[in-house]
């Protein structure tokens, strides 16, 4: 059984919002930093957005003020709700779980630095 599945992306207009979600099977993942990464066709995996065990969140800065990811441990969800996409934004993004409570800052964080699961990719393409 896969550790993390994404679902909630799809095909939106500049402007327009989605809501992905990644659903864990695993309650050890309700103490772990979860962070959201996307990587467009061509260009390197890049951190979005991540909630440490506790609770705070953290954001690139490109997507600040825009994104806001969460967590519910009862339904063992990752959220990110993303407002106001740009075509900038199209990419294929993936939620992960690291092995620790702290997340590292998004615009530095390396594939490498979550190291607990990742899930299998949902595509969010944005038209201009």
């Amino acid at each position: 059984q896969a550790q993390l599945v994404e679902s909630g992306g799809g095909s939106v207009q500049a402007g327009g919002s989605l809501r992905l979600s990644c659903v864990y099977f695993d309650d050890i993942h309700n103490e772990r930093c979860m962070g959201w990464f996307r990587q467009a066709m061509g260009k390197k995996r890049e951190g979005v957005a991540g909630v440490e065990g506790d609770g705070p969140t953290k954001y690139a800065d490109s997507v600040k003020g825009r994104f806001t990811v969460s967590k519910d441990i009862r339904k063992r969800t990752l959220y990110l709700q993303m407002n106001n996409l740009t075509a900038e934004d199209t990419a294929m993004y993936y939620c992960a779980s690291r092995r620790g409570v702290r997340c590292p800052d998004p615009d530095a964080a390396e594939k490498s630095d979550f190291g607990g699961g990742w899930g299998q990719g949902t595509q969010v393409t944005v038209s201009s």
